[in-house]
């Protein structure tokens, strides 16, 4: 390709790709008219011509150009052999970006060598919950998050804080869930984390505890037994 050639493809696709942005930019400015008092996360072009997808407030709607209509449900991309989920495959990816981004809120246990990961959103009164750790203690080389997500009872709250505060905190959610440990630890630490915690599930509109997530940012379910919990890590369910 001649030099001239060469900077006449170059300079076409900036125009392109100014002009994708500057479409991002006017759909973000005219979602941002209509909701004030919402926070737009993202704004991208979808393969479909003159359909954006907005992330508004962590929820994924789609919209015109002009933001003229706006919709909410899964887009379905049929063009390939198998049909693809593009809304879930993007939820997908958001969630697993927040939840290794928020690591540092969970109670963290490793098992073996920790390299395969799993989240969970667990109330400590949670009975679910606690049929659900003699399932997680099952497995091997897995790290397990749990985001403590007091919402049950009266007294989840100061569970949650005691489970925080403690110096072992994976010992004595474990102690606590498996064998009915009584909570007898302070709760004067910085507990703002349960706090972060809630609004992340908010964010994931999560309604209840367990749910379960993988790495991928999948949710596979509340109370998940061993054997199903092992071939979703292994991806053959």
């Amino acid at each position: 390709m001649s030099k001239k050639l060469m900077w006449c493809a170059l300079a076409l696709c900036g125009a392109i790709s100014s002009g994708v942005y500057a479409n991002e930019a006017a759909v973000r400015q005219g979602v941002l008219a209509k909701f004030p008092k919402m926070t737009v996360d993202t704004v991208s072009k979808t393969p479909f011509q003159g359909i954006y997808e907005v992330v508004l407030d962590g929820q994924i709607y789609y919209t015109d150009e002009k933001v003229s209509y706006m919709f909410s449900g899964s887009l379905i991309d049929m063009r390939g052999r198998e049909p693809r989920n593009l809304t879930q495959e993007a939820s997908n990816k958001m969630a697993s970006s927040a939840l290794a981004k928020s690591t540092d809120l969970a109670v963290k246990r490793v098992k073996g060598s920790g390299k395969r990961v799993i989240y969970t959103f667990e109330d400590p009164n949670c009975g679910y919950c606690k049929e659900l750790q003699k399932e997680l203690v099952k497995l091997n080389d897995v790290t397990i998050y749990t985001f403590l997500w007091p919402i049950l009872s009266p007294d989840s709250m100061d569970k949650s804080k005691a489970i925080w505060c403690s110096k072992d905190r994976a010992r004595t959610w474990e102690d606590h869930m498996i064998k009915g440990a009584a909570l007898t630890g302070k709760r004067d630490c910085d507990t703002s984390a349960i706090e972060k915690n809630q609004r992340l599930a908010q964010r994931f509109n999560l309604r209840g505890t367990p749910a379960v997530y993988l790495a991928s940012g999948e949710q596979i379910g509340g109370f998940v037994p061993a054997a199903q919990l092992e071939a979703a890590l292994a991806g053959t369910r």
